[in-house]
């Protein structure tokens, strides 16, 4: 089922809150632009994070089916055709959607992915691209994508080992770069602890690798926790 634009836009405008704190995906200020960003000085970032998950997820043939909560305006969403995955997006933010239905053909839904609108085994993976930072019960989160996803899970993250984050928070006690104040970063490692938690009793596989690297050093990719963006995928074995 494709949600019309209309279906996004009766939400009020003054929506600005989620999980009792403000956030930078409800002010249209900055969803708005949210597309030329990526078109501008991180494209080249972009590249290597699509590089990396595309190892991680397309190693199983058997998935074709995905969904991607935290699509945001779709830049990954509609990629995922790219390497033969059919993918739906889901977003909390109405205006991030809104922006999504003039650039996705196909399906959208609006939710929070604390609370996924779908039944058991709706899709062959979950992704999560740059969201899974914002969520307050990232243990309810994976749970979720866990009942959802009957393959595995995926998560292209910031990641906390990079000097990138300490520049971001210098920027904020100057007022500058509002997009990570309510950002938890992880490393693998961390990520990991919370895959552990939430999916204790179940047998999985956890493969994870890192990229975001200075354009002058020699390697763009490698399997140490350093680096400004890891990809880790997780699946089922049981």
């Amino acid at each position: 089922m494709q949600l019309e634009q209309k279906s996004f836009n009766v939400l009020s405008e003054k929506l600005s809150n989620w999980q009792g704190r403000k956030e930078w995906f409800f002010n249209r200020e900055h969803t708005d632009t949210y597309e030329q960003w990526y078109e501008g000085r991180y494209k080249r970032a972009e590249v290597w994070q699509k590089k990396i998950m595309a190892q991680l997820v397309g190693k199983d043939p058997g998935i074709k089916e995905l969904l991607e909560f935290g699509c945001g305006t779709t830049r990954f969403t509609r990629w995922w055709k790219e390497i033969g995955i059919e993918a739906t997006g889901g977003d909390l933010s109405p205006f991030m959607l809104g922006q999504a239905v003039h650039l996705f053909d196909g399906d959208l839904v609006n939710a929070d992915s604390h609370y996924m609108p779908f039944k058991d085994d709706s899709f062959d993976v979950v992704a999560f691209i740059t969201t899974f930072e914002y969520y307050r019960d990232p243990v309810q989160v994976i749970r979720e994508a866990a009942r959802v996803g009957k393959r595995g899970m995926a998560f292209g993250m910031m990641n906390r080992n990079s000097p990138k984050v300490l520049r971001r928070r210098v920027q904020e006690l100057f007022g500058k770069n509002p997009f990570y104040l309510t950002a938890t970063f992880y490393t693998p490692h961390l990520l990991t602890q919370k895959v552990h938690e939430a999916l204790n009793g179940r047998k999985y596989t956890i493969e994870w690798t890192c990229t975001g690297l200075p354009k002058w050093f020699p390697l763009q990719q490698w399997s140490l926790p350093i680096g400004d963006f890891f990809g880790l995928y997780v699946r089922f074995d049981d």
